[in-house]
């Protein structure tokens, strides 16, 4: 049976996951074995719920109780359904609920990078990226076009937040994928050994005077292969560039010198998947 909570405290601990909380007090307070995190809209927790992922609470509208959202309490048994209206609501998160659902769910133990890559021929790995719109972009890319894990260096955003969970509709449950170190000091080195040591080249995407050719034959024929996108603004730091096995660039027209790297990742991914 469903418990059906009315909001009359909007100062009770039980909601602090859900107001109160920020993303690295809701990942950092409680690792590891009770890290939460939030997702919002029935598509993505649905989408969580599928991938085995934990529900700990319910925050919605109530209209959604009968509604949108009856399949997931379904789902879900006896855990808390915090409700009321949406005035209300706003005025505890600070912020319009995207179709007028939260769940709070436990976050998983991320699996090594030894294990997300056995039997993959296409991983991706992003290092440094920190805004999460771009990071659920990548991660739905990633998803439609056959990257196989997504390999997060240390001082990459959390796919898990809020709002990169959203932007990727939920496929960040859906891709496998981890940190490649515990610390800045455990990437480019030996960071990128380590992906050497489990048999993949390594494709830089930047510009440099020495670049290929996305379209390079020889990209084509690499039997694994990790594609390498930098941060926003500064792209990849010069050290990893300089140490991967390939600098490989798109091509542009009309003076543009880039794209951004949620839209380069998705002509990555699609150009350079396993053949």
């Amino acid at each position: 049976m469903p418990n059906i909570i009315e909001l009359t405290d909007l100062s009770a601990p039980e909601l602090d996951v859900f107001a109160r909380l920020t993303e690295a007090q809701l990942r950092d307070r409680l690792e590891p074995e009770k890290g939460v995190f939030i997702a919002e809209s029935p598509k993505v927790i649905d989408r969580a719920l599928d991938a085995g992922y934990e529900p700990v609470s319910l925050l919605m509208e109530r209209r959604h109780i009968e509604g949108q959202a009856s399949g997931i309490i379904a789902r879900c048994g006896d855990i808390p359904v915090y409700t009321a209206g949406r005035t209300v609501l706003e005025a505890l998160t600070g912020y319009q609920l995207t179709r007028g659902i939260l769940c709070a769910m436990r976050r998983p133990k991320l699996p090594a990078v030894e294990e997300l890559c056995a039997g993959a021929r296409r991983v991706a790995v992003l290092e440094g990226i920190v805004d999460t719109t771009n990071v659920g972009a990548i991660f739905r890319s990633a998803a439609a076009l056959g990257v196989d894990a997504v390999l997060l260096t240390p001082t990459c955003c959390d796919p898990l937040c809020r709002r990169a969970a959203r932007v990727s509709m939920g496929t960040v449950f859906q891709v496998p994928w981890g940190r490649i170190g515990d610390t800045p000091g455990d990437w480019p080195h030996p960071g990128l050994e380590r992906l050497r040591a489990l048999g993949f080249r390594t494709a830089a995407m930047a510009l440099s005077d020495d670049s290929v050719s996305i379209d390079d034959p020889k990209l084509m024929v690499e039997e694994k292969l990790a594609v390498v996108l930098g941060t926003e603004g500064d792209g990849l730091s010069d050290r990893t560039t300089a140490a991967c096995d390939y600098t490989v660039r798109i091509p542009m027209a009309h003076g543009v010198d880039s794209l951004n790297v949620a839209a380069a990742s998705a002509v990555a991914f699609w150009q350079l998947r396993a053949r």
